[in-house]
C-alpha cells in the first residue's frame, strides 16, 4: 500500500519521557487534545479576575514565596532538569536557577514600578489628564522549548503572573516530567495564600497540542522555539488575530580584537559554546578572530577543551564537565553541518563525531578552524556544542562577517578600546551586544531580551517583557470640567475655516503665520455665533 493510501495512525494518548543521557525510560505524561486545553485555559479565564483584583503587595508576597522555595530546593530542582535535558548539575545550577532567582528579584523589587499608571502629556487639551494604565490581558498563552526546563517555565509565568493574568504553558515533549513536579511550587504557594492554583496550568502533548493552545483563545502567545515553529505559531494565530511574541533562536557572532586580554576571551569563548552542550539560543556560534591572535587563540582554546570530561551527569555529579544533548535529532543536525563544513575547507581539530559508546545523546566538544561563509555552519542554527572559529584582517570585516547571518540575537565583543568596543557593538545587527562577556544581556533583567532579523520580535525581561503581559490603555479624564464642547456640528460655511485656520495657528511657521491662522479661527467662531443666534 502507498504511502498516500495508508490509514492514518491514530494519535497517541500517552508519550513516554526517556533521559537523555542514558536512555531509561523515565515515565510517561498524557498527550493532551483540543479539548483539554480549551478546559484549561477555560478555568484560567474563571480563577483570573479575582487575581487581577489583588494588590500588588500580596502579588509580591507570592513571588516571595515562590523565591523562598526555589532557593531551598534548588538541588532537587536542578536534578529534575538534569534528568529531562542531559545537562550538567552546574549547568542547571548556572542556567535554571540563577535566571529565575534573578527574574524573581527583579519583579518583587521593580514590578509595581515598572506596571504603575503613567501620566502623559495632554498636547493642546490642558483641561483633559492623560495616562496610561498597565491591565492584565487575561490569560496568557506560552509555548516553551525543551532546553532549560525550569528556567523556560518558570521565566515567562513570573511577569505575566505579577501582571494580573493566568498562564496556560504547553511545556516540551521532553521536559514534560519535570515541569509537572515544578508547577507544584506555584499551586502549593497560591494555595497557601488564599488563591486559585488554576491560575498556572500546564498542558502536555505534541505540537497538535501547542496549536491547539494558540487557536483556544487566549489574550497572548509568547512563543520559544525555531523560526520554521515560529512561523506555524503565527500562521495560526493569525485565524484568531492572537498577538504573539517570538524568540527564535540565534547565530551569535563573538568577534576578539587583536587587543583582547586573551585569557578573559578563550575562557568566555569555552563557557559560550559548551555551557549546557551549546544548547541555548543566545550561545556562541560563531567567533571572529583578528589574524593577529588568531593562532593563539585556537592553540588555547584546543588544549582547555580537549581537558573536558564528558558522560552522563547524574551518575557521578561534578564529576562531567559536559552532559549529553536533550534530542536525538539534533546529533544528526550537528553531524551534517560539521560534515559540511569539513568537506568545504575547514579543519577539524577536536570531535566531530557522536560518541556512541557512552550510550545516549553525547556529542563531544569539537573545534572547526579556518571556517568560512560558504559553509552551512554559518548560517544555520547549530544548537550543539562546536567552537566554530573564523579569521578575520581588520574591524570592518568583523562586523560584516557579524551581520552576514539570518539570526540576530545576541552578540559580543572582547577589546580593551572603549570606543572601538561603542562602534562594533553599535554595527552588528542584534538585540543584544556583550561587551568583554557573554550573555549578560539577560541576566540583567531591567534589560529588554528580544531579536532582530528570523531571531523574532518582541521583548522579554525588563519593563518591556513585563508590560508586554498587559493591555497598554489609554485613559483620558476630566483635569478641570469644561461643559461646553465646540459645536462643529451642523457643518456650516465657517466650519472648515475655523478647523484649517486652527491648524496654521498652531503648526504654521512663524509669528506671521501663526497670526494669520488666528485671524481666520477669531473670524470663523464670530460667523458660527452669528449664524446660531
Amino acid at each position: 500500500m502507498s504511502a498516500s493510501l495508508a490509514p492514518a495512525l491514530p494519535r497517541p494518548t500517552m508519550m513516554n519521557c526517556v533521559d537523555p543521557a542514558t536512555g531509561e525510560r523515565l515515565g510517561e505524561v498524557p498527550v493532551m487534545d483540543r479539548a483539554a486545553v480549551v478546559a484549561a485555559v477555560s478555568r484560567g479565564r474563571a480563577a483570573q479576575p479575582a487575581w487581577a483584583a489583588t494588590s500588588f503587595a500580596e502579588r509580591r508576597a507570592v513571588l516571595k514565596d515562590i523565591l523562598a522555595r526555589v532557593v531551598a530546593e534548588q538541588h532537587w530542582i536542578s536534578r529534575l532538569a538534569v534528568r529531562d535535558s542531559g545537562k550538567t548539575m552546574v549547568d542547571a545550577a548556572m542556567g535554571e536557577i540563577f535566571p529565575v532567582c534573578e527574574k524573581l528579584r527583579y519583579t518583587i523589587a521593580h514590578g509595581e514600578r515598572d506596571l504603575r499608571p503613567e501620566a502623559r502629556a495632554s498636547g493642546l487639551l490642558p483641561h483633559k489628564a492623560a495616562r496610561v494604565e498597565y491591565l492584565p490581558l487575561g490569560v496568557i498563552g506560552v509555548i516553551s522549548p525543551w532546553n532549560f526546563p525550569f528556567h523556560n517555565f518558570f521565566c515567562p509565568v513570573i511577569p505575566a503572573l505579577f501582571a494580573g493574568n493566568a498562564v496556560v504553558i504547553k511545556v516540551s515533549e521532553l521536559a514534560s516530567l519535570s515541569s509537572l513536579e515544578y508547577l507544584k511550587i506555584f499551586h502549593e504557594v497560591l494555595a497557601g495564600r488564599g488563591h486559585a492554583p488554576e491560575l498556572v496550568q500546564v498542558v502536555t502533548g505534541d505540537g497538535e497540542t501547542g496549536a491547539a493552545l494558540v487557536g483556544s483563545g487566549v489574550d497572548k502567545i509568547f512563543f520559544t522555539g525555531s523560526p520554521q515553529n515560529g512561523r506555524k505559531v503565527m500562521a495560526n494565530a493569525a485565524e484568531t488575530l492572537t498577538p504573539v511574541v517570538l524568540e527564535l533562536g540565534g547565530k551569535d557572532p563573538m568577534i576578539v580584537c587583536d587587543d583582547a586580554v586573551l585569557e578573559q576571551a578563550v575562557s568566555t569563548a569555552l563557557f559560550g559554546v559548551f555551557n549546557a552542550c551549546g544548547q541555548m539560543c543566545v550561545g556562541v556560534e560563531r567567533i571572529y578572530v583578528f589574524s593577529g591572535i588568531y593562532e593563539q587563540f585556537v592553540a588555547q582554546v584546543t588544549e582547555r577543551a580537549r581537558a573536558l570530561r564528558q558522560g552522563p551527569p547524574l551518575a557521578g555529579e561534578g564529576e562531567v564537565d559536559i552532559g549529553a544533548m536533550t534530542m536525538p535529532r539534533q546529533l544528526e543536525v550537528i553531524q551534517a553541518l560539521v560534515d559540511d563544513a569539513v568537506a568545504k575547507g575547514a579543519r577539524l581539530l577536536l570531535g566531530g563525531r557522536a560518541r556512541a559508546e557512552l550510550g545516549g545523546n553525547f556529542y563531544p566538544p569539537t573545534i572547526l578552524v579556518d571556517v568560512d561563509h560558504s559553509m552551512r555552519i554559518t548560517r544555520e542554527e547549530q544548537f550543539g556544542p562546536v567552537m566554530v572559529i573564523m579569521r578575520v584582517a581588520s574591524e570592518e570585516e568583523a562586523i560584516a562577517r557579524a551581520n552576514d547571518c539570518p539570526y540576530g540575537l545576541g552578540s559580543s565583543v572582547f577589546t580593551t578600546d572603549r570606543r572601538r568596543a561603542e562602534r562594533i557593538a553599535r554595527a552588528i545587527n542584534a538585540g543584544m551586544t556583550t561587551v568583554n562577556d557573554f550573555g549578560l544581556a539577560y541576566m540583567i533583567q531591567s534589560l529588554p531580551f528580544g531579536g532582530v532579523k528570523i531571531s523574532g520580535f518582541g521583548k522579554i525581561n525588563g519593563r518591556e517583557g513585563l508590560r508586554a503581559c498587559c493591555n497598554e490603555k489609554a485613559i483620558v479624564t476630566d483635569r478641570f470640567p469644561v461643559r461646553q464642547g465646540m459645536a462643529l456640528y451642523p457643518v456650516r460655511a465657517a466650519t472648515l475655516p475655523l478647523v484649517t485656520g486652527a491648524v496654521r495657528a498652531i503648526y504654521g511657521a512663524g509669528i506671521v503665520e501663526k497670526a494669520r491662522g488666528a485671524a481666520q479661527v477669531l473670524r470663523s467662531l464670530l460667523s458660527l455665533r452669528r449664524a446660531r443666534r
